[in-house]
């Protein structure tokens, strides 16, 4: 009877092989993740706890490994990698390609939204846009930490906007560029991981930044004033490749989008708080901190206003129906 023997042995590894396959959890996926801001940023702080989250919450199936500082790919680098499927995942300030997209660039349009309440409706307002817009482009976006205000970093007074006549602007995306210019500013182009060296090189003599980078940047070894003009309220984004997004199962895709709210509420909730605490630790280095001149502020709300002009005829219709939408809802 050797032939009915063998078919059940047979048989009988075919249902071990089942039931370990059952019992044996995946290989976890590996996923890498570039951002161009240093580790002890709260915003690189909050995608480590985001990349912990989605560890817990996939039980290990989805493992993601943070690199901070554009030490895995500058910072102009990561949207093409993500988009490339060179990593599955990345954060990157979208802003710097605005050119690519308006969309891009609408939260760095000086003086439209200048507090958090602002951002958010603007935020909510341009949401539609901005997921069809990087869909377009393989790409899925997961959530959007938000930066503190964004104030001028400049070597010497400024009291009205004459004073930034000649004066070299870190420059880093086409509004910034274009702000520059409107100041009679020199725009440099200028990444996060090279700011200190165009400041310490003189390549650099000025920047609209947050305090954030202030305080990583240890500014102060630089410049000594820094003006609370609340320019714009910049967010990153956190982007997954669109074709590893499609490629998840429905309950690792929710796990993701559960951790990635979570870590976006949490970063506006104690952006303010941040802040100040920035803010504090910029004047106990002894740098000057106040706010602007009435002639500079509304120097500088002229420019917004131009500025956001500018926008809506590059953007043109549907540029212009976020900008309604997010009027009508203030």
């Amino acid at each position: 009877m050797p032939e009915p023997t063998f078919a059940v042995s047979r048989l009988g590894a075919a249902v071990l092989a089942s039931v370990l396959a059952a019992t044996v959890p995946a290989a976890a996926e590996q996923w890498d993740m570039p951002t161009a801001y240093g580790a002890g940023n709260f915003i690189t702080q909050a995608y480590v706890a985001f990349a912990d989250d989605v560890r817990e919450r996939t039980g290990g199936e989805i493992d993601i490994t943070v690199h901070p500082g554009g030490s895995l790919y500058g910072g102009s680098e990561i949207l093409r990698a993500v988009r490339e499927g060179q990593v599955p995942i990345g954060a990157r300030f979208l802003g710097a390609h605005s050119a690519e997209a308006p969309i891009f660039g609408l939260d760095t349009v000086p003086f439209l939204a200048t507090n958090a309440a602002e951002a958010r409706a603007l935020y909510e307002a341009s949401r539609p846009a901005l997921d069809a817009a990087l869909e377009e482009r393989g790409l899925k976006l997961l959530f959007a930490p938000i930066w503190p205000p964004q104030g001028l970093f400049v070597n010497t007074e400024v009291t009205r906007i004459e004073d930034m006549q000649g004066k070299r602007f870190r420059a880093y995306d086409p509004s910034t560029t274009r702000l520059a210019e409107l100041m009679g500013a020199v725009p440099t182009r200028t990444e996060a991981s090279e700011i200190a060296q165009a400041f310490s090189t003189g390549m650099a003599e000025s920047m609209m930044a947050s305090g954030a980078i202030g305080v990583f940047q240890k500014i102060w070894d630089y410049v000594d004033y820094f003006y609370l003009v609340n320019a714009w309220l910049p967010k990153s984004v956190v982007l997954v490749n669109l074709d590893t997004w499609n490629g998840l199962d429905e309950a690792t895709q929710t796990a993701l989008m559960e951790a990635g709210a979570k870590a976006e509420a949490a970063v506006w909730e104690e952006m303010e708080t941040v802040n100040q605490g920035y803010i504090d630790t910029m004047r106990e280095a002894g740098m000057t901190v106040e706010e602007p001149s009435d002639a500079l502020a509304a120097s500088l709300k002229s420019i917004g206003d131009t500025m956001v002009d500018e926008w809506i005829a590059t953007a043109g219709d549907d540029g212009a129906a976020v900008i309604e939408a997010y009027r009508a809802a203030q």
